[in-house]
């Protein structure tokens, strides 16, 4: 069994020590890209693969600043994994409100592993802050020693800005199809419900950022988005 004290080497761009090192990161790979296989683009693999990298960039970032943070590098690994399985996105049908702590004991997990790891995942999202409140979520990082959700948050929040978090936001809108996920009712279906997308959620998410490495990141991706949207208001004569 993987416990909760499984420590793995540290990376900075890449899991492939870590991933090669822990035979429960391993599966717990294998499964992510098997369960999220058949999502779009803006939701599949590659994007969780792309967390997992930003997460340990972020995570080498915060040990050179503030090396008195302990941090579990397997916590990490394992949450930035599995933080979009069950997303009611795509998972409608799913009826367990613990699925990554289902799936890494079905793995073979420390229990005290699995929980921590699905706290964390359960206060990723950034819905999920708004109707909790900002102060849940900070409380579990500076109070309740949760210091690992800084870090797989704030690395799920730069993947939805920038260049990647462009293509994303259209991928989603063309893939939702008119009315989008769990929007019933919803008639209109055009491009400009991306653009709108920039205001009420992608470019909120600078202030949002918990760690000093990932606010200096969405500094950077946010004024990209900026910079797209004035872009697409000028090309579409709004300016």
């Amino acid at each position: 069994m993987e416990s909760l004290t499984t420590t793995t080497t540290t990376t900075t761009t890449t899991t492939t020590t870590t991933t090669t090192t822990n035979p429960l990161i391993t599966r717990m790979t294998a499964y992510m890209n098997s369960y999220m296989r058949n999502h779009d683009p803006s939701h599949n693999p590659a994007h969780v693969h792309r967390v997992v990298r930003l997460a340990h960039t972020l995570l080498a970032a915060e040990r050179a600043r503030q090396a008195t943070v302990s941090y579990n590098d397997t916590v990490i690994t394992l949450a930035a994994l599995l933080h979009d399985v069950g997303d009611h996105k795509y998972s409608s049908t799913y009826t367990s409100a613990t699925p990554a702590y289902d799936a890494l004991i079905a793995n073979g997990a420390d229990a005290e592993l699995a929980q921590r790891v699905q706290t964390i995942v359960s206060h990723v999202s950034f819905s999920t802050e708004i109707k909790k409140g900002a102060d849940v979520v900070r409380r579990l990082i500076e109070e309740e020693g949760y210091v690992e959700l800084a870090i797989v948050q704030d690395a799920d929040r730069l993947d939805a800005l920038g260049a990647v978090g462009i293509g994303r936001c259209f991928t989603f809108l063309g893939a939702s199809g008119r009315g989008g996920k769990g929007k019933k009712g919803e008639e209109r279906w055009e491009l400009e419900q991306a653009i709108e997308h920039f205001g009420e959620k992608l470019e909120r998410l600078e202030g949002m950022m918990k760690t000093g490495a990932g606010r200096e990141m969405a500094r950077v991706r946010t004024e990209r988005l900026r910079e797209f949207r004035r872009w697409w208001e000028e090309e579409n004569g709004e300016v």
